[in-house]
């Protein structure tokens, strides 16, 4: 049995400007779902680095930048102190055929710091993971 690659992708965003930009550049795309999702940081044992209710503000305002673009998109908000776990689980979670993305930006001493997720992200999934660069002209 074959899946369309697009059939279903999840798209992780950080905050308002990034679901904005993020939903501008996946615009002149084809694909059936899209859900769109904000993962909480938690501290498990720690202060979390926002307030929950801080952190659930900024998910909605990222969703509600998401549906301008794409009002039909659908929204999940994963709790988890790993934020590429958590993109991993949500994908499992509903479904998705593929995990789209944009890659935040930073100097690479900045992404090595921090950990790298992107690298982290393509490296841990279990299905494709399409990384969407900045100006895409299609």
């Amino acid at each position: 049995m074959t899946t369309k690659f697009t059939q279903h992708i999840i798209v992780p965003v950080a905050n308002e400007e990034d679901a904005e930009a993020t939903a501008t550049l996946l615009e002149p795309y084809e694909f059936g779902r899209i859900t769109v999702f904000h993962v909480v940081e938690k501290g498990e044992g720690v202060p979390d680095k926002t307030p929950v209710e801080q952190s659930e503000q900024v998910a909605a305002a990222a969703f509600e930048a998401f549906r301008e673009t794409f009002p039909d998109a659908e929204t999940e908000t994963a709790y988890r102190r790993d934020i590429v776990k958590g993109n991993l689980e949500v994908a499992d979670a509903v479904d998705t055929s593929a995990i789209a993305f944009r890659p935040r930006g930073g100097s690479q001493l900045i992404q090595w710091l921090s950990g790298d997720r992107s690298l982290q992200l393509i490296s841990e999934a279990d299905r494709p993971v399409i990384s969407i660069p900045e100006g895409t002209n299609t």
